[in-house]
């Protein structure tokens, strides 16, 4: 089973990655989609899905690298993963060719599941429970904002309620 990749960027190690990884990955991410969008593969199951890049995390050492996808028009995720995964000296090459960088991490390929999770939360908030309670809050915050305003309207300059016409 897959573990969620959290929002926050952050190394193995519990620190946030250094300016230098968040470039590498940068120029890697960009390599990779050009890759993808080329389509000159052999693999059909490469063949038949766009592949989007969201985002390639590299390690401290610059010596590995994940890059996360999104698999579009696929009806089996985890078979595009495991396809690059096994043409990845491919796309390694590739890469290398198009990025110039001393020593050409190697490239692993990860499922993204952000877009699942952000999918997921967006749901609970969506239930009839939590919007209820939201309700309230909204109706709590502009019952305030109509008493202040009310109170001193002259508070608002875009208001034409303070006497001014």
């Amino acid at each position: 089973m897959s573990q969620r990749r959290k929002g926050t960027i952050k190394a193995p190690s519990g620190r946030a990655p250094s300016q230098r990884q968040l470039r590498i990955g940068e120029l890697l991410r960009a390599a990779l989609s050009e890759i993808f969008t080329r389509r000159d593969v052999l693999d059909p199951v490469l063949r038949e899905a766009i592949i989007t890049v969201s985002e390639v995390r590299a390690s401290p050492d610059l010596k590995n690298a994940v890059a996360y996808i999104v698999p579009l028009g696929h009806s089996d995720p985890a078979s595009v993963v495991d396809a690059l995964n096994h043409a990845k000296k491919f796309y390694r090459g590739e890469v290398s060719r198009a990025v110039t960088l001393k020593h050409m991490p190697d490239l692993t390929f990860a499922p993204d599941t952000t877009f699942d999770y952000a999918e997921s939360v967006d749901a609970m908030l969506s239930s009839p429970k939590v919007a209820q309670d939201l309700d309230k809050d909204l109706d709590k915050d502009l019952d305030k904002d109509l008493d202040k305003d009310l109170k001193d309207p002259e508070s608002d300059p875009e208001s034409d309620i303070g006497g001014e016409g």
